[in-house]
């Protein structure tokens, strides 16, 4: 290829990253200073590996300082709206925002896992859609953000996108069990999960699932196992019953 196409392919794939860059920063309410953090923030181990020579870095030290960061501003959140709760209360409470599945949750509403930087391994295997590295590389987000802005900017982003809505987030690692209790109050009424969609080889299975309560269909959900799509389902599903005024958690 002549020097000159490969400039202009070089230039072409730069301004597709820098517009991938700023569509992300969007999405997530702050613009970097230091655009590199927000790349290693983004960048699996899987990726960096493959990239040593462009001297590209994992996420893995900036997912440590956004976890301890994470940790002290989701503290403070709850501390501060809820006075009444005791410390154990708190704890619990805490424990259910900052797992991996809700993290997880989290980072696919503002739409992170299509702007991570996988490995071509991790690719192929599905790891784009795998709640350890979705929900690691949110947590490194953080990081980046504390160490390029400072803590208010930081608890800014946690506040807006892991701590609001806290009463319901709180539900999504026991989901199936609330919601079955909740159906179990109604004498007869019948919960089912039923499959509606399955797509990808083996190795990158991803399925789709609805809940129907007495044959109707409230929430539906989504994963890379059927256990993982529906505790999805179930959420979706107690969010629609708490419109209605039903009672749950």
């Amino acid at each position: 290829m002549p020097s000159s196409e490969a400039e202009k392919l070089s230039e072409t794939e730069k301004e597709t990253e820098d517009a991938r860059l700023r569509a992300l920063q969007e999405a997530a309410g702050y613009t970097f200073k230091d655009k590199k953090l927000l790349i290693q923030a983004l960048s699996h181990s899987s990726y960096a590996n493959e990239h040593k020579a462009e001297g590209a870095h994992d996420n893995e030290r900036l997912e440590f300082l956004g976890d301890s960061v994470l940790e002290v501003c989701s503290s403070d959140f709850l501390y501060r709206k809820y006075p009444e709760l005791p410390e154990g209360d708190l704890t619990k409470f805490r424990a259910s925002i900052v797992c991996e599945p809700t993290l997880a949750l989290c980072a696919r509403e503002i739409g992170l896992p299509q702007y991570l930087l996988l490995g071509k391994g991790e690719e192929h295997t599905g790891g784009r859609r795998r709640n350890s590295i979705v929900s690691d590389a949110l947590e490194a987000l953080i990081g980046a953000i504390y160490l390029d802005g400072g803590f208010v900017p930081a608890k800014v982003f946690i506040d807006r996108f892991i701590m609001s809505d806290a009463e319901h987030k709180k539900l999504f690692v026991d989901s199936k069990t609330i919601l079955q209790e909740v159906v179990q109050r109604k004498p007869c009424s019948e919960l089912s999960y039923e499959l509606t969609g399955e797509e990808g080889p083996d190795h990158d299975k991803h399925f789709s699932v609805a809940v129907q309560i007495d044959g109707v269909k409230y929430g539906e959900g989504t994963g890379s196992t059927k256990k993982a799509a529906e505790q999805e389902a179930a959420y979706r599903s107690l969010l629609e019953l708490k419109k209605q005024g039903v009672e749950v958690g």
